[in-house]
């Protein structure tokens, strides 16, 4: 595992965006307030005073679901909670990506601490405990409607706490009992309620959908980038940014975009050279601010219900003050699943005008002056004419992973659970739609940066820099070669930091 960054302490109440990723990718550790230790302390005795009394309550003394009106004894509730994560762990498919599964037990984690789940703290200090030795279990990625929460999934993660199921552990695959002695965390036995306290919740979606933004986040700022790359070795007009323009339409991502692409512009010399040429330019160059505005706006708000949820209680049923507990819906993951739905929808059209502007680019008849598809040679080479093709293939794969999953319910558990999010396949997909707009982002980037240098002129001080970078990973296409190779380079270049570093060295201002 590479080394952690520095660690963060939670609470309940304020874990952010940026703090999942630093767990889930950046490896950062840790720590539960002593106060949220305190009021699951609180909780757990409530609970336990509960079992004592001869009164039917949801899913400490009755069966789940549909078999909620069978009654549990005394006896046999510790019991009810081990079998029930046995029992729920059926997920499908290829295991979730190692950042997942982090971001996965740090949201339960967080959740369970504000107090209104009756788990024992013992075992959230062990979810913590797995996160800060790298014991991560193996979670099929199918398998989650989304309505009782992420019930499979959640089970999956579940099992290895109590020395089941499988996990990853220093490299390798073990089963949980072994991955968890290696790494010198005791396993546990669940008491009253606590197996639901581990399953009920949106954490799956949440994580899957919490790194989706985070990647989203960037694209949004990398289509910018791209954009304002395109126009420079497209000659495009800069008039379609002036201020005046958008603070009459003022919406804050339309104004935001606008701002950055006059940075990312000043100073070119071949914008200035090709002042006058034309009036307007079509709308995949003109209309980025409108376009890439709206989908800050859409992504702004996906940031707030997932930070909202980030911080949630999303277990059933719930435990307050007096003894009192409510059994509600706290785990239906609709909220995410409609937003999350809005991200793939989003996301796709950043994908959708960039592979317009590359058409542009590659095609003779609309790029001023460009030869076919950007060979110095064409005829014997193709230069970068199947780029499009493949970028065009990914904008068809989102339109139809678009299409919202929210929409869709099937009842379960006997009808009991009869309408459900399916807010796992919302993030799934989104996650697929953000994965597919990097790479066509990156394509855009790499025939702009062929146009630019089949230019007479510098492009601005910062689009100068950006292009010696792609050309440390992609020389200039003098003949065909395996562009593949290219396409692989600028991959990982939009992936990797390295942009994002030159922005904030060059233009720090860019948001």
């Amino acid at each position: 595992m590479p080394a952690m960054t520095s660690g963060i302490m939670i609470d309940g109440h304020s874990l952010t965006l940026g703090q999942v990723v630093q767990v889930a990718r950046g490896l950062a550790p840790v720590t539960i307030a002593p106060q949220a230790l305190e009021a699951m302390q609180a909780s757990r005795e409530r609970v336990e005073a509960i079992v004592q009394k001869d009164q039917p309550v949801y899913g400490i003394n009755t069966g789940f679901g549909s078999l909620s009106t069978v009654s549990i004894s005394a006896d046999e509730a510790n019991l009810l909670q081990n079998n029930l994560i046995i029992s729920h762990a059926v997920g499908v498919g290829s295991p979730l990506p190692q950042d997942v599964v982090r971001g996965m037990l740090l949201l339960r984690a967080n959740a369970l601490c504000q107090g209104y789940s009756g788990i024992r703290p013992q075992l959230v200090q062990t979810l913590v405990d797995m996160l800060n030795a790298g014991v991560h279990p193996i979670i099929p990625r199918q398998g989650s409607l989304g309505a009782s929460g992420d019930l499979a999934p959640l089970s999956h993660m579940a099992l290895v706490l109590l020395g089941l199921g499988e996990a990853r552990y220093q490299g390798a695959v073990l089963p949980g009992a072994r991955a968890m002695e290696m790494a010198g965390i005791p396993t546990q036995r669940l008491l009253a309620k606590e197996g639901l306290a581990l399953i009920n919740g949106t954490q799956a979606m949440g994580g899957v959908g919490a790194l989706a933004l985070a990647d989203a986040l960037w694209a949004a700022r990398l289509a910018d980038l791209a954009a304002g790359f395109s126009l420079e070795g497209l000659l495009g007009n800069l008039s379609a940014f002036d201020p005046r323009v958008h603070q009459v339409r003022p919406h804050p991502g339309q104004m935001l975009v606008a701002d950055n692409l006059r940075m990312l512009c000043a100073g070119s010399q071949l914008l200035e050279n090709a002042r006058g040429q034309r009036v307007q330019d079509a709308y995949s160059l003109r209309c980025v601010p409108q376009v890439h505005g709206a989908v800050r706006g859409a992504l702004a708000h996906v940031a707030q219900v997932l930070e909202t949820e980030f911080n949630a209680v999303t277990d059933n049923p719930l435990v307050f003050e007096g003894d009192e507990v409510i059994s509600g819906g706290n785990f239906h993951g609709e909220p995410l699943a409609l937003a999350l739905d809005y991200l793939s929808i989003a996301v796709a059209e950043l994908a959708s005008i960039s592979e317009r502007r590359l058409e542009r680019l590659v095609n003779p008849q609309l790029s001023g002056g460009l030869p076919p598809f950007l060979s110095p040679r064409p005829g014997v080479n193709s230069g970068m004419m199947i780029i499009q093709y493949t970028a065009a293939s990914l904008v068809s794969e989102n339109k139809v992973l678009a299409h919202p999953a929210s929409v869709d319910s099937i009842p379960s558990s006997a009808n009991q659970e009869d309408h459900v999010s399916m807010g796992m396949s919302a993030a799934r997909k989104a996650r697929q739609v953000v994965d597919n707009t990097l790479t066509v982002l990156a394509m855009e980037l790499l025939a702009a940066a062929q146009a630019v240098s089949l230019r007479e002129g510098q492009p601005s001080p910062f689009y100068q820099a950006l292009h010696a970078l792609i050309r440390e990973k992609t020389p200039f296409l003098q003949e065909d070669r395996e562009l593949r190779l290219d396409v692989q380079a600028m991959n990982r270049l939009v992936r990797l930091g390295e942009i994002e570093r030159l922005l904030a060295e060059h233009l720090p201002a860019l948001k």
